[in-house]
């Protein structure tokens, strides 16, 4: 689930505004579409409560969460980010600015102890989402640790700490100088389950599908797989620990 509303510290004004923007954008979104609170919540598989509390920013929505309320929204990561990947026009990606300022970066913090920062890409017909992800000790992709899936194709490096990824029934622990890359369709939870930070630039190519119609939406965005049980500290079911 998402994490609790802070107290009235600095760091909870910051995280207010932060989630505050996030929720705004993806409320604007859904009303340019035209889509009720009801059908983009049963789109996304999750209940209209909650998707009202992330779009006044009252809370902050998981991995699983966000993936879900953007895809069926047909949205990207650069959009919800509300980062602009370069100067340059489609047709001419050549005149994209090349370099992201650190002072730049977009950045979203999320439930369960993720956090988003926006990287450099460039413009251009096959979408590129880019992200520094980082893993707070014991947080997840998902409050509830269920396998997810979303369109694209997941690449990541892991630079700092040790991440376990499920990926169907294997499970993988992945550490510094680790990388990885599959279909994000197949069903694939991240969980840091040790009591230090975990960081490692993830990209998603793409990722952003444009569906012709609702039903095409709903084939094509994240799919909670509710039975498919939780992640321990091992190997599941004929998985492979990557050390």
């Amino acid at each position: 689930m998402a994490g609790d509303e802070p107290g009235t510290t600095t760091r909870g004004r910051e995280w207010r505004g932060v989630t505050g923007k996030l929720g705004q954008r993806i409320r604007e979104a859904r009303l340019a579409r035209g889509m009720s609170l009801r059908e983009t919540a049963a789109l996304a598989g999750v209940s209209p409560s909650l998707l009202s509390q992330v779009e006044t920013g009252k809370v902050q929505p998981s991995v699983t969460t966000l993936y879900a309320v953007v895809t069926c929204l047909d949205l990207s990561v650069d959009d919800i980010l509300d980062h602009q990947p370069g100067a340059g026009s489609l047709p001419d990606s050549r005149s994209a600015h090349p370099v992201q300022r650190a002072a730049e970066a977009p950045a979203i913090t999320m439930g369960d102890g993720v956090t988003w920062q926006g990287l450099a890409v460039m413009p251009g017909p096959d979408h590129v989402d880019g992200v520094l992800a980082t893993y707070a000790p014991r947080a997840s992709s998902s409050g509830r640790e269920v396998l997810t899936r979303h369109a694209g194709v997941e690449h990541g490096y892991v630079l700092s700490g040790e991440l376990t990824l499920r990926l169907e029934s294997e499970t993988y622990v992945l550490r510094a100088g680790d990388s990885f890359c599959f279909d994000s369709m197949r069903p694939h939870l991240y969980v840091n389950h040790t009591d230090e930070e975990a960081r490692g630039i993830w990209y998603i190519v793409n990722g952003s599908p444009r569906p012709a119609s609702t039903d095409d939406r709903v084939g094509s965005g994240l799919v909670r797989l509710e039975g498919a049980g939780s992640v321990g500290g091992g190997s599941v079911g004929g998985g492979h620990d990557g050390a």
